[in-house]
């Protein structure tokens, strides 16, 4: 007899078939993390990534400067408080977050990043190596798919650090896979965001120029007839901060919004 499963994992009565096709009866294979099917998939993962998938698009660039991170967000209300709901995070004085996917899931792996900071900060006396965090981070996200009782985070997130080794990028996906970028982006609009990030010289590239590139990829995807009102979020950590990860300067954010709106109302016009 097989044990029942909680309701609290991710997906539902969608199996997979020995012909390796999705059916709405079959073996079960989606019902635990610590089932594989016949070809070796992992569905609670992969429908893990679904919900980063269909959620708001995360953009991270890093420059010979320093790294830019950027979000969107549908205001879902127009009593909504701008800048609540925020989708970007301080870890430590030199490390930022950008998440995409469930908030409430995100919100935990970023107290986690800050816990791991903090400790490595007290034991040894120095700010938190951007890929010692990243590896951290990693391995605490995979621990979520290894066991039947709790499932994979909802959630990836990109890294930005600026420590003695110089400015660096990394994403961790729900599955614990990271990788260092020199671009990236995660989220319902990752795919034309990657493509416009591969057609920038990001050797000579600078933040105040990124954090406009990175407003325009953000704003290029979202349609005002069809689409929710967008607000976007902007952080950096860079040498014009003195390596300390903060948000965009209003005045910057503002030139950044107004170059991004000018270049959508070009798009529509052609």
């Amino acid at each position: 007899v097989r044990a029942s499963v909680p309701s609290f994992f991710w997906g539902s009565a969608v199996n997979e078939t020995r012909s390796g096709v999705m059916s709405s009866i079959g073996t079960g294979y989606d019902q635990s993390t610590t089932t594989f099917s016949p070809d070796g998939r992992v569905f609670q993962v992969e429908y893990a990534n679904k919900a980063v998938d269909s959620s708001g698009t995360a953009i991270g660039i890093r420059c010979p400067d320093g790294v830019v991170l950027g979000v969107e967000k549908q205001k879902l209300s127009k009593m909504m408080v701008d800048g609540s709901n925020r989708r970007v995070f301080t870890v430590d004085k030199n490390s930022g977050m950008a998440v995409s996917g469930l908030m409430a899931d995100a919100r935990q792996v970023v107290n986690h990043a800050r816990k791991e900071s903090a400790s490595y900060s007290d034991f040894y006396g120095g700010p938190i190596p951007g890929n010692v965090l990243c590896d951290r981070i990693a391995g605490m996200m995979h621990t979520y798919t290894l066991y039947w009782y709790v499932r994979p985070f909802g959630a990836s997130v990109l890294l930005a650090s600026y420590a003695e080794e110089g400015p660096q990028l990394y994403s961790v996906d729900p599955s614990g896979l990271s990788y260092r970028y020199f671009a990236t982006a995660v989220g319902k609009n990752k795919n034309a965001a990657k493509s416009a990030l591969e057609k920038l010289d990001l050797t000579t590239l600078t933040c105040r120029a990124a954090v406009i590139e990175v407003a325009k990829m953000l704003y290029s995807q979202h349609d005002p007839a069809k689409d929710k009102p967008l607000e976007i979020e902007l952080s950096w950590v860079c040498d014009e901060t003195k390596r300390m990860h903060q948000l965009v300067p209003a005045d910057l954010k503002a030139e950044a919004e107004a170059a991004a709106k000018a270049a959508r109302e070009a798009m529509d016009e052609d």
